[in-house]
């Protein structure tokens, strides 16, 4: 058989070869309605495109390059599912990278993405980064950037991100509602914005409810499980141990309530806790983990939204840098209820 050309497309819709290349290249003239009919009658006639042949006429390789720091960590495996969503629809393939936390891996993989010759990146800052030369070196060549999650708000590019602060206080507003009065949290690393905001909200919350922000209640981590252990039994080691716990994130939660339960605090309701990014194990384990979820299939769909949008827009245009915030949704399950139990020195 032959194989399917954009004359063939054009001819089937009665229109020309160029609003069909047009229309498979996702440019602004072309109605997204055209869009549509021409994908979908490109389908129908099992076209495929000589994407490296395109990409040379065009200088566009129609793949958007993701960076994020762990594929092990469901949250930004749900960030990617939204990406690829809205890149798919659009005519994009999605490359990703996992910087391991690593600077340099970071580094190498944003200098892999730009070799590639990709389109534009979406990224996740790695938790070793605390610089951002590469960064840098993305919007000094042009390459459309969108920073999500963990955003560097200073390096002037779009962000998509939640409104840390916000969930924080209502996960610390929740365990006060429960009935918990010595609340300490584990804290990430504090160079990182998301966990700076997470510790404000946690102790703007503790404030407004004329609870005292106690120095030796809030601890930092590494945002693992490991780490959520050792932090958890630095605490269960003061002389008057906290009767709740709000974690950075689920990870540590996770390592929190493994101490937890080795201690002699192991009771339901003895010790509340609540985390934070609502993974995917979290309904899962014993007792379920009270959360805030981020809104990460959104998160994603909104990063790539904006990535393709400076890709496809007027490329004489300077636009501003958007920020988009997400609301947090609070999750409530066993792990933050409060029982009769409670510890005799409380």
């Amino acid at each position: 058989m032959a194989r399917t050309t954009i004359h063939d497309i054009a001819k089937a819709l009665n229109t020309t070869a160029a609003t069909v290349s047009r229309a498979l290249n996702d440019h602004p003239s072309i109605s997204e309605a055209t869009k549509v009919m021409v994908r979908s009658t490109a389908q129908k006639l099992n076209y495929q495109q000589n994407r490296m042949a395109s990409s040379l006429r065009s200088g566009k390789s129609r793949v958007i390059g993701v960076m994020i720091p762990s594929a092990e960590i469901s949250f930004f495996g749900s960030v990617i599912h939204g990406v690829e969503e809205i890149a798919q629809a659009r005519g994009y393939n999605v490359l990703l990278f996992q910087s391991n936390e690593s600077y340099q891996q970071e580094v190498q993989g944003i200098q892999t993405l730009l070799q590639s010759n990709v389109d534009g990146i979406i990224a996740s800052i790695a938790k070793e980064s605390t610089r951002y030369d590469h960064y840098l070196e993305v919007k000094k060549r042009h390459t459309p950037l969108v920073l999500f999650d963990r955003a560097i708000e200073d390096l002037g590019v779009s962000t998509v991100v939640i409104d840390d602060y916000k969930g924080a206080y209502m996960a610390t507003e929740h365990l006060i509602e429960q009935g918990y009065t010595r609340i300490a949290h584990i804290a990430g690393p504090s160079h990182i914005k998301i966990f700076h905001e997470r510790l404000r909200g946690y102790v703007d919350a503790l404030t407004h409810n004329n609870l005292p922000v106690e120095e030796d209640l809030i601890v930092y981590g590494k945002v693992s499980i490991e780490s959520g252990r050792e932090r958890m039994s630095q605490l269960l080691q003061l002389k008057q141990v906290p009767d709740a716990v709000f974690a950075v994130e689920d990870f540590t939660a996770l390592g929190a309530l493994q101490a937890i339960k080795e201690s002699v605090w192991s009771q339901p309701g003895q010790i509340g806790l609540v985390g934070f990014a609502n993974e995917a194990f979290s309904a899962y384990i014993t007792p379920s983990l009270t959360t805030v979820d981020q809104q990460t299939t959104a998160m994603g769909r909104e990063a790539a939204q904006l990535v393709l949008n400076a890709i496809t827009g007027d490329a004489t245009t300077e636009t501003l840098p958007q920020k988009i915030v997400l609301d947090p949704k609070l999750i409530m399950r066993d792990s933050s209820r409060r029982t009769s139990l409670k510890p005799d020195t409380f």
